[in-house]
C-alpha cells in the first residue's frame, strides 16, 4: 500500500514536472516572439489615437515653378481603425487622420517681367516676349481633413506607411502668382486652392507611446478653376518631420 502511494506520488510529481517544463518551454518560445515584435507593433495592436506637431517644407517641380519654396507647420490627429489585414508585404492596418496648418508660406520670385518663349504651331516661328511673373511671399493656412493611411506591418521600432490625402489652402492673396494679369486687378487665380496628395513615411518609436515621424509627399495645388485662370502648382515635393504621441 505504501509502495502504491509512493508510486502515485512519484507519478504525479513527474507529471507535474513535465507539465511545468512544457509551460516554461512554451513561455520561452513565446516571449522572444513578443519581444521581437517591438514597441511599434505593440502600440499599433491597440488601435490607438496618434497626435503631434510637425514641420513641412519643399519646392515646386517643373517649368516656371522650380523656384517656388513651400513651408508649413501644424498639428496632426489620427486613429488606427482596424486590426491587421491582407498578407505578405501588403499586410497592415487602416488609419484615418487629419492635419491643421495655421502656418503656411510660399516663397516665389518677386514680381517682374519674365521672358517666355513661344512657338507658333502653324508657322513654326519662335519668338520671345516679356510677361508679368512672380508674386513674392504668400501667407495662409491649410486644412487636410481627409488622410487615408495604410500602416504596414511594423518591424521593431519602425512602422512604415503609405497614404492618400486631400486638403484646402487659403492664402491672403491669390496663389499661384497672377500670370498675364496685373497684380492686384480682378481676374487671375484664387485665394482658395485644393491640395490632393500622396506620400510615404515611417514612424520610429524612440520609447513606448512616442515616436518621430518622417514623410515624403507629392502635392498638387490647384484652384479647380475657382479663379479666372488655373495654372496651379502641378507638382511639388514636400518633406515632413514631426513628433507623435500614441494613446488609447
Amino acid at each position: 500500500m505504501k509502495l502504491r502511494s509512493l508510486g502515485l506520488f512519484c507519478g504525479r510529481l513527474l507529471a507535474a514536472s513535465i507539465f511545468g517544463l512544457a509551460v516554461a518551454g512554451a513561455a520561452q518560445n513565446v516571449a522572444p516572439a513578443v519581444r521581437a515584435e517591438g514597441p511599434a507593433a505593440a502600440e499599433l495592436a491597440k488601435r490607438p489615437w496618434e497626435w503631434g506637431p510637425f514641420f513641412q517644407g519643399g519646392k515646386g517641380i517643373g517649368y516656371l515653378i522650380s523656384d517656388y519654396k513651400l513651408f508649413s507647420a501644424g498639428v496632426r490627429l489620427g486613429k488606427v481603425i482596424t486590426g491587421e489585414h491582407l498578407g505578405g508585404i501588403f499586410r497592415g492596418q487602416f488609419e484615418y487622420a487629419g492635419e491643421l496648418m495655421p502656418y503656411w508660406q510660399a516663397y516665389t520670385p518677386p514680381p517682374h517681367l519674365q521672358p517666355l518663349r513661344y512657338t507658333n504651331p502653324q508657322t513654326g516661328a519662335s519668338y520671345t516676349e516679356l510677361y508679368p511673373y512672380g508674386g513674392g511671399t504668400f501667407t495662409g493656412l491649410s486644412l487636410t481633413p481627409i488622410i487615408l493611411r495604410w500602416d504596414f506591418k511594423p518591424h521593431g521600432r519602425f512602422a512604415p506607411w503609405f497614404q492618400g490625402a486631400g486638403g484646402l489652402i487659403y492664402t491672403t492673396h491669390k496663389f499661384p502668382p497672377d500670370v498675364l494679369v496685373v497684380h492686384g486687378t480682378p481676374g487671375g487665380t484664387s485665394v482658395f486652392n485644393f491640395s490632393p496628395q500622396g506620400g510615404i513615411g515611417v514612424q520610429y518609436f524612440v520609447r513606448p507611446k512616442q515616436s518621430i515621424m518622417f514623410e515624403a509627399s507629392g502635392v498638387h495645388i490647384s484652384s479647380a478653376s475657382l479663379g479666372d485662370k488655373n495654372p496651379g502648382v502641378n507638382a511639388s515635393i514636400q518633406f515632413q518631420i514631426g513628433y507623435t504621441w500614441w494613446t488609447r
